[in-house]
């Protein structure tokens, strides 16, 4: 796979060597880590090539299925990441990735990686964490009070508590979502009498026992995906997964939701949770949640609130009102690694209940024993990094007040930018940002007017015209490397339904600006004269010119 002018060799004192002795600044490793720690920005800007290379070219460079028989050297090796892979990685800090929910990273995230990584703790036992392990619990207090709002004596009596959790790290929202609802299918299926838990005796003799054929999961349409594989996980089906309908704000249908329980009821399914949105993935919108927890209350069902985007709102003096009804919640999701800017790997999920996350309480006689303050007796995943020390540094050095000023410039931003897209003739704001994402599209003042007098067969060819014109634009423009936004399909009310296609953005990175957000419409107005487009958009004329 890697050449170097002269063979390395394998030997004992050539691995003693590369577990003890650093390498040297002068060498290519060394310069590139001085460059990361001066100038992270600046080794990103000059490395990662902003124009594409062809994937399949790309994949061409890691195409040798064995095993190197020989080493490299620690220089060869990284010559070969500068170029093979750094130079093809994706800009995410770049303030003008706007299209994702990745930004930039504080600078002290970098050093103190290095610290967790030399330190290498695995946070499924108390042997292997040590500090960690209280570290990670009090993080989880932290996040627990900016939801729960709970005392000092709770947390006194509940955050060290080493029979208990007040939630579980995770690596990502996917994981935390799988954990609420584990926690809650094993809480409705808890030992009784004969019973010894569907933990036990499994899905079939859980039915059996509550008398129902089946289970159900509803949340709306803008559910992430990760709750499909839960249900798939946890054996309730993905047909039992019920996407409702959503409103004209994307938020969910509460009229829909309640005929959907009362068809579930009719036909012997069992809601096993209601799931609320604070911040949907496409769109940035909230659910009702004060409703929803009103209905799970009414049902008897566990309420499940998946925050990973917008649980940071919390934060927020003027903001966290959008989130009320989240403090009832059984359980909640949040990602460190999303609005907390902390790197990918760190997600949460909290628990009102202390004691919930004993309905998947698993042992080890050779790790894991009752009655330890182990952290793996209550996660999914067995070892872990122990990534909620950089969670607390971000809590520590960025502080409340801190992440109450970036989520408010994100917020802030995202209305600016809504405004200009308002006045701009040559775009339609198609999704008003509720948190810090929006969704909009290249549609000229003279396709609006004439689709608002269009009947519906000859709106939907327009539409469909324009979504190509969206995905041209969004294409070239990502190939194109100074500015990226991202694309998805909505089917907003002032189109009956119909689907289209949208730029979709996300205001998270603090390094974004005004005078940036403006040169992303202006390299998106020069594409739309592009000939690829022109061609597209005289097909539009061509159809407003056809009788109705």
């Amino acid at each position: 796979m890697l050449n170097s002018r002269e063979p390395a060799q394998a030997s004992l004192e050539n691995l003693y060597r590369i577990f003890t002795v650093p390498e040297s600044p002068e060498s290519t490793l060394g310069r590139i880590d001085q460059a990361i720690s001066d100038n992270l920005m600046g080794f990103l800007q000059d490395h990662i090539v902003a124009v594409e290379r062809d994937l399949a070219e790309i994949e061409r460079d890691f195409s040798q299925s064995r095993i190197p028989e020989d080493p490299s050297y620690v220089s060869t090796y990284t010559e070969f990441l500068k170029e093979k892979v750094v130079s093809q990685s994706v800009h995410t800090a770049a303030p003008g990735f706007i299209g994702h929910m990745t930004s930039a990273l504080p600078n002290f995230m970098l050093p103190l990686s290095r610290i967790l990584i030399a330190l290498n703790q695995n946070l499924v036992k108390v042997e292997t964490s040590r500090a960690f392990t209280p570290m990670e619990r009090q993080v989880l207090g932290m996040l627990h009070r900016l939801v729960y709002s709970g005392d000092d004596d709770f947390y006194g009596q509940w955050m060290q508590d080493s029979r208990h959790a007040l939630g579980a790290f995770c690596s990502g929202g996917t994981i935390a979502n799988i954990t609420a609802l584990w926690a809650a299918r094993n809480r409705l299926f808890s030992p009784s009498g004969n019973f010894r838990g569907i933990a036990q005796e499994g899905m079939c003799k859980a039915m059996e026992h509550l008398g129902c054929k089946g289970l159900a999961v509803l949340v709306s349409r803008r559910g992430h995906y990760s709750l499909g594989k839960a249900v798939d996980v946890l054996g309730i089906g993905r047909d039992n997964l019920i996407a409702v309908d959503t409103d004209n704000n994307n938020r969910i249908d509460m009229k829909c939701l309640r005929q959907q329980c009362a068809r579930l009821k009719a036909d012997g399914i069992r809601p096993l949770s209601l799931v609320g949105i604070a911040g949907t993935t496409e769109t940035g919108n909230i659910d009702p949640l004060d409703d929803l927890a009103d209905l799970a209350q009414e049902l008897g069902c566990h309420f499940h609130v998946d925050a990973a985007w917008g649980g940071p709102t919390l934060f927020s003096g003027t903001y966290k009102v959008r989130l009320k009804g989240i403090e009832r919640a059984d359980s909640v999701t949040i990602d460190a690694h999303k609005q907390m800017y902390v790197p990918m790997g760190a997600g949460m999920v909290l628990f009102k209940d202390p004691t919930a996350l004993a309905a998947i309480e698993h042992h080890a006689a050779y790790i894991l024993r009752q009655g330890s303050r182990d952290l793996g007796s209550h996660t999914l995943e067995g070892s872990r990094p122990g990534m909620a020390m950089l969670v607390h540094a971000g809590l520590s050095i960025i502080g409340r007040k801190g992440y109450e000023i970036l989520i408010d410039r994100g917020i802030e931003r995202a209305h600016r930018f809504a405004r200009s897209i308002d006045a701009h003739p040559d775009f339609e704001l198609v999704t008003e940002p509720e948190l810090n994402i929006l969704t909009y599209r290249h549609n000229p003042a003279w396709i609006q007017q004439e689709l608002a007098r269009a009947p519906a067969e000859k709106a939907a060819r327009i539409n469909e015209v324009i979504d190509k014109v969206t995905e041209t634009m969004q294409k070239r423009q990502r190939e194109t490397g100074r500015s990226f936004v991202s694309r998805t399909r909505l089917a907003p009310g002032r189109y009956q339904g119909t689907r289209i296609t949208v730029f979709r953005v996300v205001m998270a990175n603090p390094l974004t600006t005004d005078e940036i957000l403006s040169s992303v419409l202006e390299e998106q107005c020069e594409m739309a004269e592009q000939e690829e487009v022109q061609v597209l958009l005289e097909q539009i004329v061509a159809l407003c010119a056809q009788a109705d």
